[in-house]
This record gives structure tokens, sequence and C-alpha cells, in this order.
């Protein structure tokens, strides 16, 4: 199973220059990939931008969404935004993609918070269709660059409801799993791989997930204070990720050897502590 990282783009008052580090320091060492969560109404970073900076400042490093709200965005412009990252980065941009759940996101960007799920399946097709040089419809034409992966970017399809699950039979590449829960990823995990073999579709999804961490002393309640800020519209899930995030070097291990063992392809860590020397101390854990 491989190992990514997550940068530490969604802690408020972050500075610019050490989510750059941050990359740079993750890129020199073994993990698979830099992966960042999306919010809108927050004191995060934007994702594609955010990872547009990064892919000038390493080489080698996958750049990955976990996940971004797709249905916050028109599915042209993120189509075009992506396509380029894909390019400028040398194809290394993996979308994960979900639908989002926080209300207020959806009215900060006049976007309908009912029918997002419709509108994510729209989008999913569009962006097909434009990734491929297809004109969008008989009005527009077609939308480059041309990404460098052929047919577009890696697509996961993220979040735990049944039509998350569905969509594979379809669209997408594989699964991505957030919360840091094996026992709930598992359950999705199976599903998904139902979905994807009884829909026909050759070979077997991708299958990632994510997890908080923090290592050092005296950290535990300084990650928790930076889950409950992040999560404050949900107490009770902010309470539950806080009771359960790993902290030392054991509880990372026995983590990462839980997802091991339903079969993840990759685990994605995302940070809890804004300071560079979580990078190296993940890096002493999982060696490679």
């Amino acid at each position: 199973m491989k190992i990514g990282i997550g940068l530490p783009a969604a802690i408020p008052q972050v500075s610019g220059s050490l989510i750059l580090d941050w990359a740079r320091e993750a890129d020199a060492g073994s993990f698979s990939s830099l992966g960042l969560i999306d919010r809108v109404v927050y004191a995060n970073y934007e994702p594609l931008i955010t990872l547009a900076a990064a892919a000038g400042a390493t080489r080698r490093i996958r750049l990955v969404t976990t996940v971004l709200l797709a249905p916050l965005r028109s599915a042209a412009m993120l189509a075009k935004e992506s396509a380029s990252l894909d390019a400028l980065s040398g194809g290394r941009l993996t979308l994960g993609l979900g639908v989002g759940a926080r209300p207020d996101d959806f009215v900060a960007t006049s976007v309908s918070y009912h029918t997002r799920g419709k509108h994510f399946d729209q989008q999913l097709a569009a962006l097909e269709r434009i990734w491929t040089g297809q004109t969008m419809s008989d009005e527009v034409g077609a939308i480059g660059p041309a990404p460098v992966q052929p047919g577009g970017p890696e697509i996961l399809l993220g979040g735990y409801s049944a039509a998350a699950v569905k969509r594979l039979s379809r669209w997408g590449h594989g699964f991505m799993a957030g919360g840091g829960d094996p026992r709930l990823a598992d359950l999705f995990f199976r599903q998904a791989e139902t979905s994807w073999q009884a829909s026909g579709r050759s070979g077997n999804p991708r299958l990632v997930g994510c997890a908080y961490f923090a290592l050092g002393e005296n950290v535990a309640d300084r990650a928790k204070a930076t889950i409950v800020d992040y999560y404050s519209f949900a107490p009770e899930r902010a309470q539950r990720l806080a009771e359960t995030l790993p902290s030392s070097p054991e509880q990372v291990r026995a983590l990462a050897q839980a997802f091991t063992d339903i079969g993840a392809d990759e685990l994605i860590f995302w940070p809890t502590i804004p300071e560079l020397d979580q990078v190296a101390r993940l890096q002493d854990v999982i060696g490679g």
C-alpha cells in the first residue's frame, strides 16, 4: 500500500511558504501523493490553485484532491482548470471528487444544495466529453487544453452514500474513503467493487483511504483543536474524529496496517499540526 501526505492548506493562518516547503520535503521523501481537502466558507486555500503551486515546487509526487467539491464549480471551468493542472504537472493529477455536505458552501457559490447529486452526474458526463476533445454541446465548441493523461485525469469518487458508490458503474477509476475509519472504509470498498464488477468494467477500482494524524510531544490536544474547529458544523463527527486521531507512531502504524488489511491501494494522511517537522516524523514512521 502506498502512503501519501496531505498539505496543511486547510489549517487556518498557514503561510504559503510553509505549504511549498512541505510539498518539497514530501517530494524528496517516499510519499506517493500530496492531498488536500476542500471548503469554501472557511479559511483554507483553494485546492486546485494550491496544487498548481505545489506542482511547480515538486517533480514526481502525485497531486490529489481529497476530495474536491465538484458541484461548487461549473463543469467547463473544472474541466479546463483540471486539464491545465494535469498538463502543467506532467500528468500527475488525481481528482478525488464529491458532492459536499455543508449548505453554506452552496449558498456562498449560488448553487442548489438539494440538486447537487444530479448536478454532479451531469458534470461527470461533461468532463468526459471535454477531456476527450468533444464539443460540450451544439452551441459550445471544444474546450482545451488537452490533459496529459489520456481521457483526462484519474477520478476517484468520494462520499459515504449509495449514490457515490453507484456512480462507479459508469464514471471514475476508483473510490476514496475519508474520515480514517477502516471499518467504514471496508464496507464501502466492498460496495465499490461490487458496483464496478456488476457493471462489467474491466480490472478493479482503485481504493484510497484518508485519515488525520499528528506526531510529536504533546500534540494530541492541538490536533483535536484543529479537528473541532474544522468540523464545528458537525460536533458529533468532530468529537469522533478527534477521539480516534492517531497521535503516536504505534497508532499511525496500526492504522496503516488496518487499511492494508482491507485492500486499500493508498492511504493519505492529512495533517493537523502546521509544522514542517510533521513531514519528517511521518516519513520516519512509515519508512520507505
